[in-house]
């Protein structure tokens, strides 16, 4: 059957029961636009989703030349054909008219149109002239996490191999930095312990500030047939807003922001204490122990409760829901990775894990999820600032290692010192020590915390900007280079997604105008920069996307990302396939440490930690006196106040954060006609008592404060802790007249208040952990809060507020099978 369902009313489509162990059966959602039919498509084309973590497989539908639809892949691993309202919608930003179509240098103050010969000979010129006169340390990278893996391994060789900089960075430090460094802390290396499909095996699923339903709305799709399946699992969520995962939770806990480590630390008391932990696995995998165990020892729930401010029953009832799982998976996202302490919370997710012995069986596993499409992709290509294919900067051998690979002498591998953060990387070029910056596929002028100071720094006159994006973006405008880049569909790659699923993503039709693919640029950088090898011969070997791959494979190769059983006819036609992927392994790897922990030993992780509160690293002798064997490392985390907390001015506490029909800064979900409807305009949240304190109501105009700035929105009354305000971070000023903040006024982004902090250990910016006040700048007078009525933005008086609904347009087919007899 193929019923039509309005995707944006209801998001997340039919449930098709699924018990506990069985194969989640395939539902096939697709979406054409208006006028064109199925058997009018002239090819499909192989994809994957570029607009969120999940890795949602799909075909992409062509009809002279142009995009006309997408429906999801049935053989996929991942989403059994299932689609989320972006994956359904958003490709329509593909044929914005606003795209980019041809380069733009800077000239007398404005942005003028060129050839690809003038804008690369601007961008060549000053690349180096800056390393003759000032080296490798004046330049800096900072990419995106829409690019694909080809691109980020490409970018990374150029940048260490090439420039000689340490200054390479990803946007992925705002979403899943924390993610990495917490793997890395608890057992040596970066890396997915688990897989989507414990959900399917899972008695208790456990969501530490993971509003999944929201950012990965497709894996939130299985946890909802699990839980209209035969025995379904029991599921405990940590988050202050009344998320759509807090309204199926057994135990929903709200803490004050800033407070994860109180909690978690109060729910590893309580398993300790009541001896719901596996003394064997302990023993045989994990280091530490003694000491968390100390740690935890006074951290009883009566004490986080006051931390917290959440009742010290139901942090029991959590404790006594984690201590008597059988199969129990953990997910974290960014209600912990951008609070404060956040490695530390990460790090402690970790341990309930391994001191309950949940690991490396099916229904058992952690998944410190990503934010950004390619987020794996950079870290494990090194275009995050790390050393490809999760070496050890710290470890001499690992550096020569690349350095043979790439044949270059390991000197020119910078390595003297960890690698530069983004917040770093802005904050020199602020000083003036860094004097050119290339952005590609990412918009900080949005997107950066404390955005007043951000547009100082893009655009002060002493930094050279390079911008490689599809529009002219609030980043784009300060830049002195503007390069048109194609995007999904238009070019071809590998993606990686959140649980290490390695997804073909070929060509579908052509760029518009000149744009040219981020790996065409950046070879054609090369080329022009004359880089070459310790032989003399060219530093990147490679032409295309697939030559890129087959250079990748080399650098993977014997490391935990090992990618040398993948080849793009391997990953064309069927599913994705999780790494590592070797000729021993050619199906890939399902879950990682089914036998023990396998990338801890000192010789070979990527990392011999950090101290949890200074970020300090810990020396290679300390980390061999305490892990020779080379196992799990259990770290404990003593809980600190946060640094901004309230106040009489600010007595708010400030959350910022996504909703499900858009995805960062907006730079594509906002040109789909359906998800701009749905979530068209700023919005702020407080609970009914915070509106009765402030004398506020629904739809009120309210501006929101802190110590950097305002932003203006509607008010939405949901059911979100007391004490706290909410602010979506995705609107920036591109659609507003102008396309930049005016003057003087009062601002759109979340960013203009968010304060400029971040994790000592992971360096991701803290978005959740500022202090702000909220006043009333008109009342309703019959306005219509813009915030959707759908997700965790629900309204308290659903009667007073129409629902959203997307109409005609939003109509999606889903298309259901019979259940299959055998699990995948």
């Amino acid at each position: 059957m193929q019923p039509e369902v309005d995707r944006i009313a209801h998001p997340w489509g039919d449930r098709t029961p699924l018990d506990p162990g069985r194969p989640w059966p395939v539902r096939v959602d697709s979406y054409l636009e208006p006028g064109v039919e199925e058997a009018q498509v002239e090819r499909w084309v192989q994809s994957a989703s570029l607009l969120h973590s999940n890795g949602d497989a799909m075909d992409i539908a062509v009809l002279g030349d142009r995009i006309v639809g997408v429906r999801g892949r049935a053989a996929d691993r991942v989403n059994r054909g299932r689609l989320g309202p972006t994956d359904l919608f958003g490709w329509q930003a593909n044929g914005s008219p606003d795209r980019l179509t041809t380069p733009l240098v800077r000239a007398d103050g404005r942005l003028v149109p060129c050839d690809w010969d003038t804008a690369m000979a601007r961008v060549v010129t000053e690349t180096k002239e800056l390393l003759r006169e000032r080296g490798p340390g004046s330049i800096g990278f900072y990419t995106g996490g829409q690019l694909l893996l080809e691109e980020h391994y490409t970018l990374a060789v150029i940048a260490r191999a090439g420039i000689g900089t340490g200054h390479l960075d990803g946007d992925t430090r705002l979403c899943s930095a924390t993610a990495a460094e917490a793997l890395k802390e608890t057992f040596g290396c970066d890396g997915q312990p688990g897989s989507y499909t414990d959900v399917d095996h899972a008695d208790v699923i456990a969501l530490f500030g993971h509003n999944m339903a929201e950012a990965q709305p497709v894996l939130w799709m299985r946890v909802l047939d699990r839980l209209l399946g035969t025995d379904p699992p029991r599921l405990v969520c940590v988050d202050p807003r009344p998320t759509p995962v807090a309204r199926h939770a057994t135990v929903h806990l709200a803490p004050r922001a800033g407070t994860n480590v109180a909690l978690l630390n109060a729910l590893l008391h309580e398993v300790i204490r009541t001896g719901r932990i596996d003394h064997d696995f302990i023993a045989a995998h994990t280091v530490g122990f003694e000491e968390l165990a100390e740690r935890v020892a006074g951290c009883t729930p009566a004490w986080a409760a006051g931390i917290c401010r959440v009742p010290v029953r139901e942090i029991e009832r959590a404790a006594e829901i984690l201590g008597g799982a059988e199969r129990l998976l953990s997910t974290v996202l960014q209600g912990v990775y951008q609070s404060h302490q956040a490695t530390a919370a990460a790090v402690q997710v970790n341990n309930l894990q391994l001191v309950r012995g949940m690991l490396g069986r099916p229904g058992c596993g952690v998944l410190q999820m990503n934010g950004r499409p390619s987020a794996q992709n950079t870290r494990e290509c090194g275009a995050d600032g790390d050393l490809p294919g999760f070496r050890n900067w710290e470890n001499d051998a690992h550096v020569t290692e690349l350095a043979e690979l790439w044949n270059v002498e390991p000197q020119r591998i910078p390595h003297h010192g960890p690698p530069t953060p983004a917040m770093q990387i802005l904050r020199y070029a602020e000083q003036g020590s860094v004097r050119m910056l290339w952005i590609s596929a990412t918009n900080p002028a949005v997107s950066m915390p404390e955005l007043h100071r951000i547009r100082g720094i893009l655009g002060q006159d002493g930094l050279f900007t390079v911008v490689q994006d599809l529009y002219l973006t609030e980043t784009a405008q300060l830049a002195d280079v503007v390069l048109p880049a194609a995007t999904w569909g238009e070019k071809s790659g590998t993606l990686t997604n959140a649980d290490r699923t390695v997804h073909l993503c070929d060509k579908a039709v052509d760029p518009p105008g000149d744009a040219r693919s981020d790996l065409d640029i950046l070879l054609d950088f090369a080329h022009r920069m004359d880089f070459r090898d310790r032989d003399g011969r060219p530093l990147i070997g490679w032409h295309d996307p697939e030559s890129a791959f087959e250079a990748w494979k080399r650098c993977s190769a014997g490391r935990p990302c090992d990618y040398t059983g993948l080849t793009y006819r391997r990953l064309r036609g069927g599913s994705g396939v999780q790494w590592p992927c070797t000729p021993d392994a050619p199906d890939g790897t399902e879950r990682l440490y089914t036998d023990g922990i396998t990338w801890a030993a000192p010789d070979v992780c990527e990392t011999y930690g950090k101290d949890l509160v200074t970020g300090a690293s810990v020396p290679g002798t300390e980390y061999r006196t305490l892990n020779p064997q080379g196992k799990a490392v259990l770290k404990a985390a003593e809980y600190l106040p946060p640094h901004e907390d309230t106040s009489d001015e600010y007595p708010l506490q400030l959350n910022t954060g996504r909703t499900l029909y858009h995805v960062h800064t907006r730079t594509r979900t906002g040109r789909a006609p359906q998800l701009v409807a749905a979530a068209p305009d700023m919005w702020a949240e407080l609970s009914p008592g915070e509106a009765q304190r402030h004398g506020l109501t629904e739809g009120d105009l309210v501006e929101v404060t802190s110590a950097r700035g305002s932003v203006c929105g509607r008010l939405r009354i949901t059911g979100i802790r007391d004490g706290m305000v909410f602010l979506p971070f995705h609107y920036g000023y591109w659609d507003t007249p102008g396309g930049h903040r005016p003057d003087g006024d009062v601002g759109r982004a979340a960013n203009e208040t968010t304060v400029t902090d971040w994790d000592p250990v992971s360096k991701q910016p803290l978005f959740k952990a500022a202090a702000a006040r909220v006043t009333l700048v008109k009342h309703s007078e019959g306005a219509v809060c813009p915030a959707p009525t759908t997700t965790a933005s629900a309204p308290v008086h659903h009667r007073s507020v129409p629902p959203t609904v997307g109409g005609p347009d939003a109509v999606a087919t889903q298309t259901t099978a019979a259940p299959e007899r055998d699990a995948p």
